[in-house]
């Protein structure tokens, strides 16, 4: 679902390469009224920003992961790989979609407007799934009661094949006849054909939409939901620091999702407009802008959920100023970035934290501090303690997103 803008001309010359027109041919889309001189160069400047900083981004994360071993978990894998769709984008979309604004035209001729449209709809949305995939895997992790084996990469792998795999299959069926791909916008990118109201048409949209766009936000808002709820039930003997925590793992999956929305909804919004309301309901400025907003993900994500990771921030000082990662952020890391929320087990099986039934555990001595065990709550004693009694949670709690 990553936009484009294709010009006039490649309406035109499809006509041309085609020899006039045929009548078997679906029908093309009405002609968009195309942008101002003026505007078409806001475009280009806009997109030649997005592409530049969206490629060095996302080409020093992947350069990061390479670099420094303890960056390579099995959650740092789901993030790399949502950084390498983004690169992808940048450097298979942005660049030609710069150049039919520098011009006003789509440069390329009809066959290369089906080819972008295809392989920036296939990575918007494996990056999309990537994203959901993230949250549900931060999700079951933190739910799950056994410490997550860092030396698992089956699920990551698992998640980026899925995320493929899904986004393949929605984005075949224009190829071969439901619905198809076309001029976008002003003229000067090329994406899913919004504007043909056909049966055909409109129910590739509304599936498009559905199950790319509302089921990845649905897993995302559930998942951190849950994830918060958990984190306040531990915190419940409220103390500063806990409190303070909260706030933090609060803020950034606010920041997420509303990135996520603010990245995303406007295109869906627009591409429901273009499809079910009046034809000249929407002006050139008004679709071009979603289309901006959608490429700008490339440039958010690798912030959001990279570079404030304590984990490649750290390693990101250190990649430029030609020395080793601290020590101590090495040893806090423990090569996870999943370790966020093995709290306490429950007494029955049911689900319930209740801070009331808490006790310090007991330290092994024959354990060293440094091992997981010396770093994981054992579980309920037998007999209750009261919440004054209650441990300050050592909190491996928000290791997660803190890293």
């Amino acid at each position: 679902m990553i936009v484009s803008t294709v010009s006039l001309s490649c309406v035109r010359c499809s006509g041309g390469e085609a020899g006039g027109t045929d009548a078997s041919a679906p029908p093309v889309p009405p002609v968009p009224l195309s942008l101002s001189p003026t505007g078409h160069a806001v475009v280009a400047v806009c997109l030649g920003f997005i592409g530049t900083f969206g490629f060095l981004s996302n080409f020093t994360v992947l350069a990061l992961f390479c670099r420094y071993r303890i960056l390579r978990t099995p959650m740092n894998l789901l993030l790399v790989s949502i950084s390498a769709s983004d690169l992808l984008v940048s450097l298979l979309g942005t660049p030609f979609s710069f150049a039919a604004s520098t011009q006003g035209r789509w440069l390329i001729g009809r066959a290369g407007c089906v080819w972008y449209g295809f392989v920036n709809c296939c990575l918007g949305i494996v990056s999309l799934i990537l994203l959901a995939v993230l949250s549900y895997e931060r999700y079951s992790t933190m739910m799950s009661p056994i410490m997550a084996d860092a030396r698992d990469y089956r699920p990551a792998f698992g998640g980026i094949c899925f995320s493929w795999l899904y986004s393949v299959a929605w984005t075949v069926p224009p190829l071969m006849g439901w619905s198809r791909y076309g001029p976008e916008g002003p003229g000067t990118t090329c994406s899913v054909d919004w504007r043909t109201q056909t049966v055909n048409n409109i129910s590739y949209i509304i599936c498009l939409f559905i199950f790319c766009l509302v089921l990845p936000f649905g897993v995302i808002v559930y998942s951190y939901s849950k994830l918060l709820c958990a984190i306040r039930q531990v915190h419940s003997a409220r103390s500063a620091v806990c409190h303070c925590r909260e706030q933090r793992v609060l803020v950034m999956v606010i920041t997420m999702v509303v990135c996520y929305l603010v990245c995303w909804l406007p295109y869906g919004v627009v591409a429901l407009l273009a499809t079910f309301g009046p034809r000249d309901v929407l002006t050139p400025e008004a679709s071009i802008t979603p289309s901006l907003l959608a490429k700008c993900s490339t440039v958010i994500n690798p912030f959001i959920y990279i570079f404030l990771n304590k984990q490649f921030y750290r390693c990101f000082l250190s990649f430029f100023r030609c020395s080793l990662p601290e020590q101590s952020a090495t040893i806090k890391t423990f090569s996870r970035v999943t370790k966020t929320l093995h709290i306490i087990r429950p007494t029955n099986e049911q689900n319930v934290y209740d801070h009331t039934t808490f006790s310090a555990p007991p330290t092994p001595k024959s354990v060293p501090a440094s091992s997981e065990e010396a770093n994981r709550v054992s579980a309920l004693p037998s007999t209750p303690c009261t919440s004054a009694d209650v441990p300050k949670p050592k909190v491996i709690l928000v290791a997660h997103y803190r890293k």
